[in-house]
């Protein structure tokens, strides 16, 4: 559904350059959006562009069909913010108006919107010590998470969209050529946020690291793999865990639907009996996408200077009795980037 500035922001292509006017002055988002009765999105008009209809002798009753801009740049429903962000600063938009396949307006980025949202209070923790080993010899001289998707890193883009989803704290995990990690990001100013750094004399795991921060943070707090190209929505993963705290809950996991096709014909046994043959049966599993929330009191499990995994911090809670949920991800919101197929299928090739 359509918001209500969006909506105010349309002009039907019948119209005219006073009713231009009228739909900038309605909606305040600085662009005018012409489109016929079916929503296809034809065109777009700014306040520079009524004032040139103007000095070429329009009226107000002028149809608007002769100055409309018909050449104009838009993006896909599925388009991340990192990549819209871009965009907006190459091109010096403020404004891009979102279609789908049929040309249909769906919706529209607005920059103030995207740099704009409210901070949270958590914290967020970045894994990005590995050695990528499996991505060689493209890690020889760089850390995975700092490889190119979409001609930004992606530890680049992980970041942009905790920002986005109002997340400003953020500590990252160094260990091999952290150096380079640090140099690009610095203080994390530049991106919208704060970075620190945690230095690992020695692997520690995927979450032996926390312990490391300075101090036991008041509110749930985030951990990423740093090579994950996702567009996860944090935001609903926080809120889903913080709804759910009074059922004393440790753990949200994040999930993803993983199905394997089976490459033979497969068959159901009753004792020695076949009851039932499947050709090639496609099986679904949820597994763990690599991004967790964790209640701090959690960190008090975490042994100081030691090797110690994610995994078995979770097995401790389900031990104990505590609660761990799922947020199942969207499909294809999520790629973790560790092999040469799948950094290929983040690039799109």
């Amino acid at each position: 559904m359509l918001s209500k500035a969006l909506i105010s922001a349309q002009v039907a292509v019948t119209g005219t350059l006073r009713d231009v006017i009228a739909a900038l002055d309605r909606s305040a988002l600085g662009v005018a959006l012409v489109v016929d009765s079916e929503l296809h999105l034809l065109g777009i008009f700014t306040d520079g562009d009524v004032r040139r209809a103007l000095l070429h002798n329009a009226s107000l009753e002028s149809p608007l069909q002769p100055y409309v801009r018909r050449v104009f740049t838009s993006v896909g429903p599925a388009a991340g913010r990192a990549e819209v962000l871009d965009l907006m600063a190459a091109r010096r938009f403020a404004v891009v108006p979102i279609v789908d396949e049929r040309g249909v307006l769906c919706g529209l980025h607005h920059l103030h919107d995207m740099l704009g949202v409210s901070p949270r209070p958590n914290w967020a923790v970045l894994m990005v010590g590995g050695r990528g080993t499996r991505l060689g010899p493209l890690t020889g001289s760089l850390p995975k998470p700092m490889l190119r998707v979409a001609g930004r890193p992606i530890l680049e883009r992980l970041v942009l969209h905790l920002v986005g989803f109002g997340v400003r704290r953020i500590f990252m995990s160094l260990g091999y050529l952290g150096n380079v990690i640090e140099e690009h990001f610095g203080d994390g100013s530049h991106f919208g946020c704060t970075i620190e750094y945690l230095r690992e004399d020695k692997p520690l795991g995927t979450a032996g690291a926390l312990s490391l921060l300075p101090s036991r943070p008041a509110d749930p707090i985030l951990v990423m793999n740093g090579d994950l190209v996702t567009q996860a929505d944090v935001g609903a993963m926080i809120d889903q865990h913080a709804r759910a705290t009074s059922g004393n809950v440790a753990v949200t996991m994040a999930t993803r639907r993983y199905f394997h096709t089976v490459p033979y014909g497969s068959v159901e046994l009753d004792g020695n009996r076949i009851v039932e043959i499947a050709e090639k049966p496609t099986l679904s599993k949820l597994i763990n996408a690599g991004i967790y929330l964790l209640s701090p009191a959690l960190l008090d499990r975490v042994p100081r200077d030691t090797e110690f995994g994610m995994v078995t911090l979770i097995e401790s809670c389900l031990e104990r009795g505590e609660r761990v949920e799922s947020f199942e991800l969207a499909a294809g919101d999520w790629i973790d980037v560790g092999q040469h197929d799948q950094l290929k299928q983040a690039r799109g090739e």
